[in-house]
């Protein structure tokens, strides 16, 4: 069966961008994503769960000639994420269909990063096969992505997750058992005064250094709308600088 798409843009137009028209759809977090990564031209990056592309993509256009790859479980969605990587001429980005736990890929990697799956295992099952794949994790299965995605770094490589603030504790300990504790917590506030709902989490392989809690970036508005630190990278492409 052909999956259903639309046709849109990323990054305030500059990225077009094809994804599923139901099930899984990126939201901002990817984007945000992306614009944590302190990649730098001819360095390699390793994401797990690519999706149909949304971060690879975002990060591509903002750091010309980093070289990238993407793995993705579900067939539909790798295909789909190598379509959008041609269509905005990003031949460094190679997307690996497989799941991130066997895949056997060339390192070391320079950094690597994930918005890995957080909804609870015993919650409500979604009517969407792509959904659910991508959304339903656990503890054990959160550990799984950073490990992997650890034992794929250079020494003082960095690893960036974005995950809900009640999964910073299993992150933490995964995190640490892997080798790459974590360096920085960013909260993303929904609104001024508001408890942060998500959060990026900034491993580096080998780490020492303490870790900090950082002021973190709010969101929205008061009256809904981003704010213009939000807009920076939403619309223009901005980076994001998680290490202060």
């Amino acid at each position: 069966m052909t999956l259903a798409t639309t046709d849109g843009h990323l990054l305030g137009g500059r990225l077009l961008y094809t994804q599923p028209a139901a099930g899984f759809r990126s939201g901002i977090e990817p984007v945000l994503l992306a614009a944590s990564i302190p990649a730098r031209s001819g360095e390699r990056v390793l994401e797990g769960g690519t999706g149909a592309g949304a971060a690879l993509l975002c990060l591509s256009a903002r750091v010309a000639g980093v070289r990238a790859a993407g793995v993705e479980i579900d067939g539909s969605l790798a295909r789909l994420a190598a379509a959008n990587a041609a269509a905005n001429g990003f031949g460094d980005i190679e997307i690996i269909e497989g799941a991130i736990e066997t895949a056997v890929l060339p390192g070391p990697f320079d950094h690597a990063l994930a918005n890995p799956p957080y909804h609870a295992p015993h919650g409500t099952e979604s009517p969407d096969a792509s959904r659910e794949t991508a959304k339903r994790g656990s503890d054990a299965l959160v550990d799984a992505w950073i490990c992997w995605l650890s034992a794929h770094l250079r020494s003082r490589g960095s690893l960036t997750v974005i995950v809900p603030a009640g999964m910073i504790p299993a992150c933490l300990a995964a995190m640490a058992r892997s080798g790459s504790p974590c360096a920085a917590i960013y909260p993303l506030w929904p609104k001024a005064g508001r408890p942060a709902k998500l959060v990026l989490l900034r491993g580096i392989r080998h780490g020492r250094g303490l870790m900090r809690l950082m002021p973190g970036m709010v969101l929205h508005q008061p009256d809904g709308s981003f704010t213009q630190a939000v807009q920076a990278i939403l619309r223009e492409g901005g980076g994001l600088d998680l290490d202060g």
